[in-house]
């Protein structure tokens, strides 16, 4: 199926949420106001979208200055496997780069660590982290 990448475009809450719960198998019903908070927060983000609608997203937040942050990269579980996430995150970093940003940074669990390391070309860092609930 043809894929089209967009970079920030306007996004169906619903969807959106959707996408999420099937790719992480959990959450709740409710939709997340993903409109509201990327307006407000995002550098950018991109979308993959097919004949059926929505199959890929990942969201970039931005410090302000040189560094950007990868967030929320999800593909529909029945795409997984066919480069989408890779593509999500090329166009990702292409952009932060367009829009001033040297650093893109990502956190990721361990078994992800091959999609980010090898797939997207991320090197390995030494980081913290803090949970606060």
């Amino acid at each position: 199926m043809p894929l089209e990448f967009r970079v920030s475009p306007a996004v169906d809450d619903e969807r959106l949420s959707d996408l999420h719960r099937r790719a992480f198998g959990s959450g709740s019903a409710a939709s997340t106001p993903w409109s509201v908070r990327l307006h407000r927060h995002s550098l950018l983000w991109v979308t993959a979208e097919d004949e059926s609608g929505l199959v890929g997203f990942v969201n970039v937040v931005g410090d302000g200055g040189v560094h950007a942050f990868l967030l929320d990269t999800v593909v529909s579980p029945d795409r997984q496997g066919e480069g989408i996430g890779q593509r999500l995150v090329d166009v990702a970093a292409a952009e932060a780069r367009a829009h001033g940003c040297e650093w893109l940074h990502v956190d990721f669990e361990a078994p992800l660590a091959g999609f980010y390391l090898e797939g997207c070309g991320f090197r390995p860092t030494v980081a913290g982290l803090l949970r606060l609930l």
